[in-house]
């Protein structure tokens, strides 16, 4: 399992990001190649070698009619192309000739970028309209992120806490706060520094590439492979301005996950709902639910639900208890796990693939379980017992 990390100690940004990756060795020639495939016209992308507090990294560039983007010129001379729709940035993505993983993960990105200024905005996702992110150079790093991540054969995608920076900056929009609203709404439900900074370190298209590609809870022990640096354009006074991917192989043992344990007691519901609710949990992005028997008030028989869940999906999970069973109360708590890392594998059996799970403990001892619904399919449609599709599957994993 390959996991890339990305330390944010200075923020993260489109062009830091693909410049990361190109100092991990991805080609700048698969870069050109995949915006080319994009027909988009008046681009010039390129990369060279810089340093940031006589750190060495990778500064990848992006010109348009042969002027920066950044530059305050250029951006006025471009402003007739600066604006596009998501719909037509979508399609766009969608007609390409990328491959499937890359053309999946750029939709992604821009898939939250959309949402975001949405909310912002106040406007359904399918009318935002794009500014800055929208425009030619924004375009290239998403698809040059994309790419890059799929070519690191990246499994699992971690980040360090975002330093949200302060300050103002100029927008299509006017002078916005630092970090803008969208940048707001992508962090949501993940750890940040509110105030480290004195500028912009989290821009709208980086935070989007966090909020569509990594994960929230903590990254496991590493044994490090490679270290790429991303360098941003400008020089800042308190920090190196580069973005550091690291990458490399779990330990293997226990790794830690964050959860949030959601829990109601229940005495008046018929027992009939608890299967319905408990897969609609599940549905939605519940870890695990669970039930058990307990004593109430007045010496009452009821019902304890426990729902395990990520913490961005506290939320959404209790509006499906509160729709779907009678409290009028529900307690959480965050929780910490140990959790061994673990593979999903197919196996042959006279009878057809079935999936099977493998977890490895810290001594190296394998914990193998055939995944039930696949066992029980094969067992109906072959008219073979379970548990004996069930052993098979199980001698298949260990072979």
């Amino acid at each position: 399992m390959k996991i890339a990390f990305l330390d944010t100690f200075s923020g993260i940004s489109g062009d830091m990001t693909v410049g990361a990756l190109l100092d991990l060795g991805l080609p700048l020639d698969a870069v050109r190649d995949a915006v080319a495939s994009l027909k988009l016209q008046g681009l010039d992308l390129s990369a060279e070698r810089t340093q940031r507090s006589g750190i060495a990294g990778t500064k990848f560039n992006v010109r348009v009619n042969g002027e920066h983007p950044d530059d305050p010129h250029a951006r006025h001379h471009q402003a007739g192309h600066a604006h596009r729709p998501y719909r037509a940035i979508r399609d766009l993505l969608g007609a390409s000739a990328l491959a499937p993983a890359v053309r999946d993960r750029a939709l992604a990105i821009f898939a939250r970028l959309a949402e975001a200024e949405g909310r912002v905005h106040g406007v359904a996702t399918e009318d935002v309209t794009f500014h800055e992110v929208g425009a030619l150079d924004g375009i290239v790093d998403v698809v040059g992120a994309a790419l890059g991540f799929t070519w690191l054969g990246a499994d699992t995608i971690y980040h360090a806490p975002l330093p949200l920076g302060s300050g103002f900056v100029e927008t299509a929009h006017g002078r916005l706060p630092v970090p803008g609203p969208a940048v707001s709404e992508l962090v949501r439900g993940r750890r940040v520094r509110s105030g480290d900074g004195t500028a912009e370190l989290v821009t709208p298209t980086g935070a989007a590439i966090v909020a569509a590609l990594a994960r929230t809870d903590d990254a496991p022990e590493l044994r490090v492979d490679r270290v790429g640096y991303g360098a941003g354009d400008r020089i800042l006074p308190d920090r190196p301005n580069l973005l550091r991917i690291v990458v490399g192989e779990p330990v293997a043992g226990a790794g830690r996950d964050e959860v949030v344990v959601l829990e109601a007691t229940i005495d008046d519901l018929s027992p009939q709902l608890y299967e319905h609710v408990i897969e609609r949990l599940l549905a939605a992005g519940a870890r695990d639910a669970f039930l058990l028997p307990v004593v109430m008030k007045k010496s009452r028989p009821g019902t304890m639900l426990h729902v395990l869940a990520a913490p961005e999906d506290r939320d959404k999970l209790a509006a499906i208890v509160f729709a779907e069973t009678s409290t009028i109360g529900l307690r959480y708590a965050p929780w910490s796990r140990l959790v061994l890392p673990r593979e999903e594998r197919r196996v042959e059996t006279p009878w057809g693939a079935v999936r099977v799970k493998v977890a490895t403990a810290p001594d190296g001892t394998k914990n193998v379980a055939p995944e039930y619904e696949d066992c029980k399919r094969v067992a109906a449609a072959h008219g073979v017992p379970l548990k004996t599709v069930m052993q098979t599957a199980l001698a298949a994993a260990l072979r």
